[in-house]
């Protein structure tokens, strides 16, 4: 998708807002999720999300072309969630998930189903459970499916920073799910 961006973003530098509209239907689920996961709080998230695409805009002309368009826009939510966090301490809220997979007529599927959102639940809760520092990068790399130079240039962090963050995040969550088994 990277490369369809680029001729928006140069019809965007021309003033054309149509092409901002679509680079931002094109992107704004995406950022949506990454920051509602974080912020765990759908008013506040939308509020961040519309904050993300208007600095996007307003700082379109230092974007460096030669990079993902998507990397540049994780790094302003990235941003701008940091500087929500700082501003309110973060309340850890529980997340009602809107993707909730419809339930199938057979016995079958519907156990499967629920299986799936029982799994999907347990997820949330634990990334919920950790420090945003732990849960951003897991974010990013599992449900963005960025690599670690990616996720690296987004939070502005060396990538040997990320790769502890990883592994200490998953251990976190190995450490819950023995918690969670031993109960």
């Amino acid at each position: 998708m990277e490369n369809t961006d680029h001729p928006l973003i140069h019809r965007c530098l021309a003033n054309d807002s149509g092409a901002f509209e679509e680079l931002l239907n094109r992107n704004k689920n995406q950022i949506f999720s990454f920051i509602f996961r974080l912020i765990r709080n759908p008013e506040d998230a939308e509020d961040l999300a519309q904050d993300t695409f208007i600095k996007a805009l307003r700082g379109l002309n230092s974007y460096d072309t030669s990079r993902p368009f998507i990397t540049w826009l994780f790094a302003i939510a990235h941003n701008t969630c940091v500087d929500f966090l700082r501003a309110k301490k973060p309340q850890m809220l529980s997340i009602d998930d809107e993707n909730t997979p419809d339930i199938a007529d057979s016995p079958d599927s519907t156990r499967k189903t629920v299986e799936l959102k029982l799994q999907q639940e347990e997820t949330e809760e634990l990334l919920t459970s950790l420090p945003p520092l732990y849960s951003e990068v897991l974010l990013l790399q599992f449900r963005e499916d960025l690599p670690i130079q990616q996720i690296a240039e987004i939070l502005q962090l060396p990538e040997g920073t990320v790769k502890i963050r990883l592994f200490r995040a998953k251990a976190l969550i190995r450490k819950k799910i023995e918690l969670l088994k031993n109960r």
